[in-house]
Protein backbone atom coordinates (compact mmCIF):
# COMPACT_ATOMS: atom_id res chain seq x y z
CA UNK A 1 0.00 0.00 0.00
CA UNK A 2 1.37 3.41 -0.93
CA UNK A 3 2.83 5.49 1.87
CA UNK A 4 0.64 8.42 0.82
CA UNK A 5 -2.50 6.40 1.56
CA UNK A 6 -1.17 5.32 4.94
CA UNK A 7 -0.40 8.96 5.71
CA UNK A 8 -3.96 9.90 4.72
CA UNK A 9 -5.40 7.24 7.03
CA UNK A 10 -3.26 8.40 9.96
CA UNK A 11 -4.12 12.06 9.41
CA UNK A 12 -7.81 11.27 9.08
CA UNK A 13 -7.75 9.13 12.21
CA UNK A 14 -6.18 11.94 14.22
CA UNK A 15 -8.89 14.34 13.04
CA UNK A 16 -11.64 11.83 13.87
CA UNK A 17 -10.21 11.30 17.35
CA UNK A 18 -10.19 15.08 17.91
CA UNK A 19 -13.88 15.20 16.98
CA UNK A 20 -14.64 12.29 19.28
CA UNK A 21 -12.82 14.04 22.11
CA UNK A 22 -14.75 17.27 21.54
CA UNK A 23 -18.08 15.42 21.42
CA UNK A 24 -17.24 13.49 24.58
CA UNK A 25 -16.32 16.72 26.37
CA UNK A 26 -19.67 18.26 25.44
CA UNK A 27 -21.34 15.28 27.15
CA UNK A 28 -19.00 15.35 30.17
CA UNK A 29 -17.55 12.01 29.12
CA UNK A 30 -14.03 10.75 28.55
CA UNK A 31 -13.05 9.99 24.97
CA UNK A 32 -11.41 6.84 26.35
CA UNK A 33 -14.92 5.42 26.79
CA UNK A 34 -15.42 5.34 23.00
CA UNK A 35 -13.96 2.65 20.75
CA UNK A 36 -13.29 3.61 17.14
CA UNK A 37 -13.99 0.74 14.74
CA UNK A 38 -12.93 0.86 11.08
CA UNK A 39 -15.64 -0.70 8.89
CA UNK A 40 -13.61 -2.52 6.27
CA UNK A 41 -16.45 -4.07 4.27
CA UNK A 42 -15.69 -2.07 1.08
CA UNK A 43 -11.90 -2.35 1.10
CA UNK A 44 -9.37 -5.14 0.68
CA UNK A 45 -6.74 -6.68 2.93
CA UNK A 46 -4.10 -4.16 1.84
CA UNK A 47 -6.24 -1.29 3.06
CA UNK A 48 -6.80 -3.10 6.35
CA UNK A 49 -3.04 -3.44 6.80
CA UNK A 50 -2.60 0.25 6.03
CA UNK A 51 -5.29 1.11 8.57
CA UNK A 52 -3.52 -1.09 11.12
CA UNK A 53 -0.34 0.91 10.62
CA UNK A 54 -2.39 4.09 11.03
CA UNK A 55 -3.48 2.91 14.48
CA UNK A 56 -6.74 0.99 14.03
CA UNK A 57 -7.08 -2.35 15.82
CA UNK A 58 -10.76 -3.31 15.45
CA UNK A 59 -12.56 -3.74 12.15
CA UNK A 60 -16.11 -4.48 11.10
CA UNK A 61 -17.31 -6.77 8.32
CA UNK A 62 -20.79 -7.27 6.81
CA UNK A 63 -20.36 -10.57 4.97
CA UNK A 64 -18.94 -13.84 6.34
CA UNK A 65 -17.23 -14.70 3.04
CA UNK A 66 -15.41 -11.34 3.02
CA UNK A 67 -14.40 -11.86 6.63
CA UNK A 68 -12.92 -15.24 5.67
CA UNK A 69 -11.06 -13.70 2.73
CA UNK A 70 -9.47 -11.05 4.91
CA UNK A 71 -8.56 -13.41 7.72
CA UNK A 72 -6.89 -15.75 5.22
CA UNK A 73 -4.94 -12.90 3.62
CA UNK A 74 -3.78 -11.51 6.97
CA UNK A 75 -2.93 -14.83 8.63
CA UNK A 76 0.66 -14.84 7.39
CA UNK A 77 1.44 -11.36 8.75
CA UNK A 78 2.82 -11.61 12.32
CA UNK A 79 2.00 -7.92 12.86
CA UNK A 80 -1.70 -8.74 12.63
CA UNK A 81 -1.84 -10.90 15.77
CA UNK A 82 -3.82 -8.31 17.75
CA UNK A 83 -6.31 -7.45 15.02
CA UNK A 84 -9.98 -8.14 15.73
CA UNK A 85 -13.02 -8.27 13.50
CA UNK A 86 -16.68 -7.91 14.44
CA UNK A 87 -19.62 -9.10 12.36
CA UNK A 88 -21.83 -6.06 11.90
CA UNK A 89 -24.07 -7.04 8.96
CA UNK A 90 -27.10 -9.26 8.58
CA UNK A 91 -26.07 -12.82 9.39
CA UNK A 92 -27.88 -15.69 7.71
CA UNK A 93 -28.23 -18.86 9.76
CA UNK A 94 -26.41 -20.93 7.13
CA UNK A 95 -23.37 -18.65 7.49
CA UNK A 96 -23.04 -18.84 11.27
CA UNK A 97 -20.26 -21.45 11.20
CA UNK A 98 -18.09 -19.13 9.08
CA UNK A 99 -18.27 -16.52 11.82
CA UNK A 100 -18.00 -18.48 15.07
CA UNK A 101 -14.51 -18.34 16.49
CA UNK A 102 -13.41 -15.79 13.90
CA UNK A 103 -14.89 -12.62 15.36
CA UNK A 104 -14.62 -10.84 18.66
CA UNK A 105 -18.29 -9.91 18.67
CA UNK A 106 -21.42 -10.52 16.60
CA UNK A 107 -23.11 -7.12 16.67
CA UNK A 108 -26.10 -8.00 14.51
CA UNK A 109 -28.23 -10.48 16.43
CA UNK A 110 -31.50 -9.19 15.04
CA UNK A 111 -34.09 -11.84 15.92
CA UNK A 112 -34.81 -14.56 18.49
CA UNK A 113 -34.42 -17.24 15.80
CA UNK A 114 -30.91 -16.02 14.95
CA UNK A 115 -29.97 -15.82 18.63
CA UNK A 116 -31.16 -19.39 19.19
CA UNK A 117 -29.32 -20.66 16.10
CA UNK A 118 -26.04 -19.03 17.15
CA UNK A 119 -26.39 -20.47 20.65
CA UNK A 120 -27.02 -23.99 19.32
CA UNK A 121 -24.01 -23.88 16.99
CA UNK A 122 -21.81 -22.45 19.74
CA UNK A 123 -22.88 -25.16 22.17
CA UNK A 124 -21.78 -27.86 19.75
CA UNK A 125 -18.33 -26.24 19.75
CA UNK A 126 -18.23 -25.74 23.49
CA UNK A 127 -17.80 -21.98 23.23
CA UNK A 128 -19.64 -18.87 24.41
CA UNK A 129 -20.23 -16.15 21.83
CA UNK A 130 -20.27 -12.44 22.78
CA UNK A 131 -23.11 -10.68 20.96
CA UNK A 132 -25.01 -7.42 20.72
CA UNK A 133 -28.75 -7.30 20.21
CA UNK A 134 -29.57 -5.25 17.11
CA UNK A 135 -32.55 -3.03 17.87
CA UNK A 136 -34.50 -0.96 15.35
CA UNK A 137 -35.01 2.09 17.55
CA UNK A 138 -36.17 4.37 14.71
CA UNK A 139 -38.84 1.96 13.49
CA UNK A 140 -37.77 2.26 9.84
CA UNK A 141 -39.10 -0.60 7.73
CA UNK A 142 -35.81 -0.74 5.83
CA UNK A 143 -33.86 -1.61 8.99
CA UNK A 144 -33.66 -5.02 10.62
CA UNK A 145 -33.60 -5.78 14.32
CA UNK A 146 -35.79 -6.24 17.35
CA UNK A 147 -38.28 -3.53 18.18
CA UNK A 148 -37.66 -2.00 21.62
CA UNK A 149 -40.86 -3.61 22.92
CA UNK A 150 -39.90 -6.98 21.49
CA UNK A 151 -36.41 -7.03 22.96
CA UNK A 152 -37.75 -6.10 26.40
CA UNK A 153 -40.43 -8.78 26.30
CA UNK A 154 -37.92 -11.42 25.17
CA UNK A 155 -35.03 -10.30 27.37
CA UNK A 156 -35.24 -13.15 29.86
CA UNK A 157 -35.46 -15.78 27.11
CA UNK A 158 -32.47 -14.30 25.31
CA UNK A 159 -30.39 -14.17 28.48
CA UNK A 160 -31.24 -17.82 29.13
CA UNK A 161 -29.47 -18.96 25.95
CA UNK A 162 -26.48 -20.73 27.46
CA UNK A 163 -23.90 -20.10 24.75
CA UNK A 164 -24.57 -16.38 24.27
CA UNK A 165 -23.00 -13.59 26.26
CA UNK A 166 -25.10 -10.48 25.66
CA UNK A 167 -22.76 -7.50 25.87
CA UNK A 168 -25.10 -4.66 24.88
CA UNK A 169 -27.10 -3.32 21.97
CA UNK A 170 -26.46 -1.99 18.48
CA UNK A 171 -28.58 0.36 16.39
CA UNK A 172 -28.50 2.54 13.28
CA UNK A 173 -30.08 5.96 12.81
CA UNK A 174 -31.98 7.33 9.80
CA UNK A 175 -29.56 8.72 7.23
CA UNK A 176 -28.78 12.43 6.97
CA UNK A 177 -31.16 13.55 9.72
CA UNK A 178 -29.40 14.86 12.79
CA UNK A 179 -32.52 15.27 14.89
CA UNK A 180 -33.70 11.73 14.12
CA UNK A 181 -30.20 10.43 14.86
CA UNK A 182 -30.23 12.06 18.27
CA UNK A 183 -33.65 10.61 19.07
CA UNK A 184 -32.43 7.18 17.94
CA UNK A 185 -29.24 7.24 19.97
CA UNK A 186 -30.86 8.63 23.11
CA UNK A 187 -33.56 5.99 22.74
CA UNK A 188 -30.90 3.29 22.49
CA UNK A 189 -29.23 4.57 25.64
CA UNK A 190 -32.52 4.58 27.53
CA UNK A 191 -33.38 1.10 26.27
CA UNK A 192 -30.02 -0.21 27.45
CA UNK A 193 -30.73 1.16 30.92
CA UNK A 194 -34.11 -0.59 30.96
CA UNK A 195 -32.52 -3.83 29.75
CA UNK A 196 -29.93 -3.56 32.50
CA UNK A 197 -32.73 -3.32 35.03
CA UNK A 198 -34.62 -6.27 33.55
CA UNK A 199 -31.66 -8.61 33.04
CA UNK A 200 -29.15 -7.58 35.69
CA UNK A 201 -26.43 -7.63 33.03
CA UNK A 202 -23.88 -4.78 32.72
CA UNK A 203 -24.46 -4.37 28.95
CA UNK A 204 -21.35 -2.25 28.65
CA UNK A 205 -21.46 -1.85 24.87
CA UNK A 206 -23.70 0.65 23.09
CA UNK A 207 -22.75 0.44 19.41
CA UNK A 208 -24.11 3.37 17.44
CA UNK A 209 -22.78 6.14 15.26
CA UNK A 210 -21.42 6.05 11.72
CA UNK A 211 -19.52 8.40 9.44
CA UNK A 212 -22.25 11.05 9.21
CA UNK A 213 -23.51 11.03 12.79
CA UNK A 214 -20.82 9.70 15.13
CA UNK A 215 -20.45 12.93 17.08
CA UNK A 216 -24.16 12.89 17.99
CA UNK A 217 -23.78 9.25 18.99
CA UNK A 218 -20.86 10.05 21.31
CA UNK A 219 -22.84 12.88 22.87
CA UNK A 220 -25.69 10.44 23.52
CA UNK A 221 -23.56 7.74 25.14
CA UNK A 222 -22.20 5.47 22.41
CA UNK A 223 -19.26 3.33 23.47
CA UNK A 224 -18.45 2.01 19.98
CA UNK A 225 -18.68 3.95 16.71
CA UNK A 226 -18.54 2.16 13.35
CA UNK A 227 -16.83 4.29 10.72
CA UNK A 228 -16.27 3.32 7.09
CA UNK A 229 -16.23 6.04 4.45
CA UNK A 230 -14.71 8.69 6.69
CA UNK A 231 -11.85 6.31 7.48
CA UNK A 232 -11.00 4.84 4.08
CA UNK A 233 -12.43 7.05 1.33
CA UNK A 234 -10.18 9.89 0.19
CA UNK A 235 -13.12 11.36 -1.72
CA UNK A 236 -15.26 11.64 1.40
CA UNK A 237 -15.84 15.19 2.60
CA UNK A 238 -12.83 16.19 4.72
CA UNK A 239 -13.20 16.25 8.48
Amino acid sequence: MEQAYEAFLAEQRAAILDRVSDAASRASRSADEVELMAVSKTVGPDEVVAAWHAGYRSFGENRPQELTRKLTALAADPCMDEITFDMIGNLQKNKINQVLGNVRLIQSVSSPHLAEAISRRAQTRGITVPVLLEVNISGEESKSGFSPEEVLSMAEDLVSLDALSIEGIMTMAPARDGDAARRTFSGARELREELRRVTGLPLNTLSCGMSDDFEIAVEEGSTLIRLGRIVFDQEYAPV
